[in-house]
């Protein structure tokens, strides 16, 4: 099948936004020293001005720090560690059980703490606000990374609808490292908040930034202008930033540069600006490779640059822009709409479906069935089973990456379909398990993210108040066991009835088997088992014969008073039966 075409569209996003008014209205409210509808503030080392005009579409907070010059500036960061050790928890949802830890610009959060009681007051005001219109918080140079740094504190806090807020920085720098990158971009909400408009000769966003390897790293998405081209990979924003930084000076002061201008220029141009000259003198077929050098044509990094700077050699950033572009658009493509993907998944469930099904009319059960691999359908299982195992261990995996806020509400709008997932295919694995001749696959094999999808469903199990024994009992027929280690436990058992024919310390084994009875008896009585472990050919109806052969006929206990009597067996098919 052919490869479908990949396409760079920076050019085209960048003259959408600038076509708009938003960047406009921001830096007007930034820069305005007599703007009569906006309330100024002065904190520590800071100003700020709340413009929430009647007749506007927007709340705009704007920010201006008196440190701003880029001498002024260090490089040092500060880790959510300290900030965590110091009792300042604004940024702690960010953290997550795979990214623990981040780094943020330290001189931007000492500012953001300084004024830490001011702005929260700033933040009650917008919320109390009785427009409640879209919140646009904007900065220029240092006053950008405390806009920022406003936005990430309010990321908690936003959901997926029209008004969530926007930040728009003006040659500001970087505010973090990878880690924190990485902990924006896992939700696309969050990241789509913010866009940075950057001179491409303005020095001041790639100020921390000597060489790709940078520990500073961008997230969201940014404007770049000459001509305007944008880059929301932070990868490849980081390229295009160490680039520039090689043919520009990166000695010339903050103030020098005169966004109003820029914003301005990137207006008029938006509305008339046209690549298609440039585009039709180009020969490369690659539509992607052609989307890359119009955006570099747009920053003025061509093959004339180069003949002028040693340093540069465009060739080479083509291709490494055009790698990190492939890479970036298809994991987009991969976590673009979960839904579908589950959607995807449950055809590979109904496939089990129907294969449980199949299993159960020979009397023997899937999970043996899987154990024996005596048939053709055996065989297109496994491919059903490792396309789920791989699909949801992605999955869980996600969720680990994500800050605890968001992966809370994912785990709990994906738990049914991760219950499911496991009760059906976690048997399949312990088949496998077993049949290569595992033991104790609970402790020494199962897989971690069977644990945590096992884990996050007893965390919601917690505020659980339904009599899921009643809805059990209505439905047997339909019941998937609900501990889907059961046939682990039932592989174990069989082992300790093989061992008694050998071992010295009998009272131990017989301890265990007894334990294993409890454990059984107990889930039939709340009905969480699958009435399939009755069927003539199951490990369990196995284990239930050697077992009785070694009590001896005369055996008495709740489990055994039960298998005893077939009537009883077929009552639990109904949900009819009532327990002891």
């Amino acid at each position: 099948m052919a490869q479908s075409k990949l396409f760079c569209g920076g050019i085209e996003v960048a003259s959408f936004v600038t076509s708009s008014r938003i960047l406009y209205k921001s830096w007007s409210t930034l820069s305005s020293h007599n703007q009569h509808d906006a309330v100024s503030y002065d904190g520590v080392g800071l100003s700020w001005k709340l413009d929430q005009q009647s007749c506007s579409d927007f709340t705009i907070l704007a920010f201006k720090a008196s440190l701003d010059s880029s001498s002024n500036l260090q490089a040092d960061l500060v880790s959510s560690s300290d900030l965590r050790e110091d009792n300042f928890l604004d940024f702690d949802f960010l953290c997550s059980r795979k990214n623990p830890i981040f780094f943020l610009y330290q001189t931007a959060v000492t500012l953001f703490r300084q004024n830490h009681h001011l702005l929260d007051s700033v933040k009650s005001q917008i919320n109390s606000s009785s427009r409640r219109t879209p919140l646009i918080v904007t900065g220029h140079g240092l006053g950008g990374s405390i806009a920022c740094l406003f936005i990430i504190s309010l990321l908690h806090s936003i959901g997926s609808g029209k008004n969530r807020p926007l930040c728009i920085t003006f040659g500001s720098p970087l505010v973090g490292d990878k880690r924190l990158q990485q902990a924006i971009s896992q939700s696309s909400i969050w990241n789509s908040c913010f866009i940075h408009i950057v001179s491409h000769k303005d020095p001041l966003p790639r100020l921390f930034i000597s060489n790709r390897t940078s520990t500073y790293t961008p997230f969201g998405t940014f404007i770049i202008c000459s001509d305007a081209t944008s880059f929301e990979n932070p990868d490849s924003t980081l390229e295009i930033l160490v680039a520039l930084a090689s043919v520009h000076d990166n000695n010339q002061g903050l103030k020098s540069f005169d966004y109003g201008n820029i914003v301005k220029n990137l207006y008029l141009r938006a509305t008339c600006i046209d690549f298609s000259t440039q585009a039709d003198n180009m020969t490369n077929l690659d539509s992607l490779a052609t989307g890359i050098s119009l955006q570099l044509q747009a920053l003025g990094l061509t093959p004339h640059m180069q003949q002028q700077q040693e340093n540069i050699d465009i060739n080479t950033l083509e291709t490494e822009l055009k790698g990190l572009e492939e890479r970036f658009i298809l994991q987009k493509r991969i976590l673009f709409d979960p839904s579908k993907k589950l959607n995807d998944m449950k055809v590979h469930m109904a496939h089990l479906e129907w294969y449980k099904k199949e299993a159960k009319n020979q009397q023997i059960g899937y999970y043996d069935s899987y154990k024996n691999m005596n048939s053709p359908f055996d065989h297109d299982v496994v491919e059903f089973h490792k396309k789920l195992t791989i699909y949801w261990e992605k999955m869980v995996e996600e969720v680990e990456m994500k800050p605890q806020r968001e992966g809370s509400a994912f785990r709990t709008r994906w738990l049914y379909g991760g219950t499911t997932y496991r009760r059906m295919v976690e048997p399949l694995a312990i088949a496998q398990y077993y049949r290569d001749g595992g033991r104790d696959y609970v402790n020494k094999k199962r897989s971690k993210h069977f644990k945590k999808l096992e884990g996050w469903l007893m965390e919601e199990s917690k505020n659980a108040t339904s009599d899921v024994n009643n809805t059990r009992r209505n439905n047997v027929e339909a019941i998937l066991t609900i501990d889907s280690c059961f046939w682990a436990h039932v592989e174990e058992a069989l082992i300790l009835c093989r061992e008694l024919k050998v071992v010295k310390e009998k009272e131990e084994t017989l301890k265990k088997l007894f334990e294993y009875e409890e454990y059984v008896y107990q889930l039939l009585k709340d009905y969480a088992v699958s009435p399939d472990i009755f069927l003539s050919q199951s490990s369990y109806i196995c284990w239930w014969n050697e077992y009785k052969a070694i009590k001896g006929s005369s055996y008495t206990s709740t489990l055994a008073n039960f298998m005893n009597d077939y009537t009883y067996i077929k009552q639990y098919f109904k949900g009819a039966y009532d327990f002891p």
